[in-house]
């Protein structure tokens, strides 16, 4: 779990074994979900067109977050946020259309799917390091437009974009932080008791 990291650098024209990609998938579908329901879908990415439009709605997006940092905006276009033209495989994370669940789910009917859908996107995270492979949460993205790259059907919201593969070196830090980005929180500010300080 302290190896894990938000990987952006992959080996460009690498492959994952079809057992290994196998067992991570299996690992993300043992997650824990609310009510049983399992939101998640998981679509591979293996068409070389699909791949580079996606690509190009990441760039996109990208160049509106920049715009939106003002002082920042240069430092944050020299960071390599994303490796979807690089990665082995490329996932996309679509909540499905909601299923009425309502067992566990009744006064936070979105945020539990979505935290349903968070668990198994970190199994897969950590069976991928455990099979020494990459991964790499992209979240730069207009969800409607990847509704319609993928034809996902009405009510279905894409959560992520996942970049896997093998990678020349696992960072040993968050990159964020090697960055000078962001600096993690000291792990005691966020633990409190019997109120939120």
């Amino acid at each position: 779990m302290r190896g894990r990291r938000d990987m952006r650098h992959f080996i460009k024209g690498s492959q994952i074994d079809a057992d290994i990609l196998h067992r991570i998938l299996k690992a993300a579908h043992t997650a824990p979900s609310v009510g049983m329901m399992q939101p998640w879908r998981f679509i591979r990415v293996t068409d070389v067109a699909l791949r580079e439009r996606i690509a190009e709605l990441v760039d996109a997006e990208r160049l509106h977050t920049a715009a939106m940092l003002d002082a920042r905006s240069q430092e944050f276009l020299n960071l390599k946020v994303e490796g979807i033209r690089d990665c082995a495989e490329l996932l996309a994370v679509v909540q499905a259309p909601d299923d009425g669940t309502i067992f566990g789910r009744r006064t936070m009917p979105e945020m539990m799917a979505l935290c349903s859908t968070a668990c198994a996107i970190q199994n897969l995270w950590l069976a991928a390091r455990a099979e020494n492979l990459g991964m790499g949460w992209v979240s730069f993205f207009e969800p409607q437009d990847l509704v319609q790259q993928l034809n996902c059907p009405p009510g279905a919201i894409p959560i992520a974009l996942l970049c896997l593969g093998p990678v020349p070196e696992f960072y040993p830090e968050p990159m964020l932080q090697l960055a000078g980005w962001r600096q993690a929180r000291p792990f005691p500010e966020l633990i409190s008791e019997n109120q939120y300080q």
